[in-house]
């Protein structure tokens, strides 16, 4: 399925005037972990992404302000709390999914986002904690005291656009128990339903979804579906509660249409164009991109990513098809296919940090893709990590 090597692919890449990096950040550039505190950037790979300059952007669904922040990573893999802000050394692009956009200056805003919307997403944390203290007493009535407020403090994420729940500590506690798990699955993904119903309550009816990671794809309502637990795969860790818009097939076309700006001075989808606006079909976002952009002005696509997956329907007809990074992938080689543009697509994996994913080292890919899948992978990081990095940082060397 992948037939380029890291080294092939920087050739290509050098071989083009005008390129864009779209690239995920966890299990990519750094390895997934259970407590996202104890996440770390190396300070080589900072560097070569500020060396990329524009032909550099991230696209990922954590954040880059606040203390769960990637800026924070870049700061201790520094050592320095002022030296990124001064050089410009942030990772520069969309996190949030898309609703957060940060130069290399770290300057952040969030376009298209209210006010009462924001107002209502600082009172989630809060709500998560009294929801998961209540269900996790059902689940796992062993965790009192203490050990309990050590686990609320892992699970809650809270960040400021994209607060989470993240499973995966508790999932250590009961490694191996599948059945354990998929009740927790379930104990979730009823806790964030209720979010989602105090949301409109609140009136604020179509403001939010809830993103699913890993998924399974969508239903026929659009809700994004569980990947259920099963012996060596965890399946889904964590559930985000997100601001309508925030997904990353979209956040792509935001990337282009600022790289196209920043080269020509012009920006094709015009200056105020956002996630919260934008259509969200695949075949909405491509004419779009037909309508307003010429040939020459889309530059190489290069997107990085680790979360991809693919299981046989339960039904035996077809698969379910999912994971947040598949679709800017799929868009993204569908945009150089259809005009007739390189562009290529590099998946790592994952599986080599502390959470359980299925690994790259099956031939067949299985839990990741299939024989019928249009995602097609051009370059294969088997060994996770680090060998991204040992190959990112040699990128500005020309």
């Amino acid at each position: 399925m992948a037939a380029l090597s890291l080294d092939a692919l920087r050739d290509e890449m050098r071989a083009e005037s005008d390129l864009l990096i779209v690239q995920d950040l966890d299990g990519v550039c750094m390895p997934l972990v259970k407590d996202p505190l104890t996440r770390s950037l190396r300070a080589d790979y900072v560097k070569a992404a500020a060396a990329m300059q524009h032909q550099f952007s991230v696209l990922t669904n954590g954040e880059h302000e606040g203390r769960r922040g990637v800026n924070r990573l870049v700061e201790k893999a520094l050592g320095d709390d002022t030296k990124a802000r001064r050089e410009g050394l942030y990772l520069p692009g969309l996190a949030a999914g898309g609703v957060q956009f940060q130069d290399r200056f770290g300057v952040v805003s969030h376009p298209g986002v209210s006010d009462q919307e924001m107002s209502f997403l600082e009172s989630v944390p809060q709500r998560m904690d009294e929801l998961l203290r209540l269900k996790l007493s059902q689940v796992m009535p062993e965790l009192q005291g203490q050990a309990l407020e050590e686990e609320l403090k892992l699970a809650i994420l809270d960040t400021q656009v994209s607060p989470t729940i993240n499973l995966n500590s508790l999932f250590s506690k009961i490694k191996g128990d599948v059945k354990r798990q998929k009740q927790l699955q379930l104990m979730l993904s009823d806790l964030m339903d209720s979010l989602m119903s105090a949301a409109t309550a609140a009136e604020l009816p179509k403001s939010f979804f809830l993103h699913v990671a890993p998924n399974l794809g969508h239903d026929a309502s659009g809700q994004e579906r569980l990947k259920p637990a099963e012996p060596g795969d965890v399946g889904t860790t964590d559930i985000q509660f997100m601001l309508k818009g925030a997904i990353k097939e979209v956040g792509l076309l935001v990337l282009i249409n600022r790289h196209i700006a920043q080269k020509t001075g012009t920006a094709p989808l015009g200056d105020t164009f956002n996630v919260r606006t934008a259509p969200h079909d695949h075949q909405a976002l491509l004419d779009l991109c037909h309508q307003h952009i010429q040939r020459d002005a889309i530059p190489m696509l290069v997107g990085v990513g680790d979360t991809v997956t693919s299981t046989p329907c339960p039904l035996g007809d077809g698969w379910l098809r999912g994971g947040s990074d598949r679709g800017f992938l799929t868009l993204l080689q569908q945009l150089g296919a259809s005009y007739d543009r390189p562009s290529r697509v590099v998946l790592v994996d994952s599986s080599h940090g502390e959470v359980d994913r299925p690994n790259l080292s099956d031939s067949k890919l299985t839990g990741i893709s299939d024989p019928d899948d249009p995602l097609h992978f051009d370059c294969l990081v088997k060994g996770g990590p680090e060998d991204y990095v040992e190959w990112f940082k040699t990128l500005p060397q020309r």
